[in-house]
């Protein structure tokens, strides 16, 4: 009889830290209303459904997430504000050695399903991977689809394997017209995340530590990575009142 596979245990890591400076408002950005209910509400809820409780990210000056969220999940603090892949860094504490697998997205993504957090999960697995990402391919940055032109372009090569994302800030004119983007939803190996994020360094036009700087780090390294794509609908993003409008919009 063939013994039965393993089950990866796994984390979900939130992103919520964000201040809103771009909404215009002294709010976090993840607890503005969008049919009032907050951002982070609609990505918790598609976590719950995988029977998962997340680590939540929030801001040391704000208690309004976790007030909001209560036993829904675990708390990570970010004190300060030194990019994507150093909010992740203070989920390790709550994750190490607890979980085989690293789910990370963002709180502003209300669109996210339960379906698709579980078609990475499902690839990651699988296939085994060091890293898993998840990308939308455009038709073109027009109409509502405007707000992923900020988006990370997903680069690949001759073979079409994913070697890196570059944010647009640091992208040339070439890549800037690239049209598959990056979602900022990643699965990570577990080990090979918190060891890897302290490599991260931060030299770039941000002056931030990139999540997505993971990417070049396990192509170059040989690791096994892949991509899923989604509905680019589940990919928008609230950042700027005029997103959150569109957001009302589209939903």
């Amino acid at each position: 009889m063939e013994k039965k596979q393993k089950k990866n245990k796994i984390g979900v890591v939130i992103l919520a830290a964000g201040k809103g400076k771009r909404m215009q408002s002294e709010l976090p950005k993840v607890m503005h209303l969008l049919h009032d209910r907050p951002l982070i509400d609609y990505v918790v809820a598609s976590v719950e459904k995988l029977k998962i409780r997340p680590v939540v990210v929030v801001p040391d000056d704000s208690d309004l997430v976790r007030e909001f969220l209560g036993k829904r999940a675990r708390y990570a603090v970010q004190t300060e504000r030194l990019g994507t892949g150093h909010a992740v860094a203070m989920a390790e504490k709550s994750l190490k050695g607890k979980v085989d697998c690293v789910l990370v997205l963002y709180g502003d993504m209300p669109f996210i399903t339960a379906v698709s957090l579980k078609k990475i999960i499902d690839e990651h697995t699988a296939k085994g991977n060091t890293l898993t990402l998840m990308t939308a391919k455009l038709p073109d940055f027009q109409d509502w689809r405007g707000q992923f032109y900020d988006f990370g372009r997903i680069i690949r090569d001759v073979n079409d394997d994913v070697i890196k994302i570059v944010e647009k800030k640091d992208a040339s004119p070439k890549e800037l017209n690239v049209k598959e983007v990056n979602t900022a939803c990643f699965c990570f190996k577990a080990g090979w995340l918190w060891s890897n994020l302290k490599k991260l360094k931060n030299t770039n036009a941000a002056g931030e530590y990139y999540l997505t700087d993971l990417v070049k780090f396990a192509f170059d390294a040989g690791a096994k990575l892949s991509a899923v794509d989604i509905n680019p609908r589940e990919a928008v993003g609230v950042n700027t009142k005029e997103h959150l409008e569109k957001a009302r919009i589209l939903s």
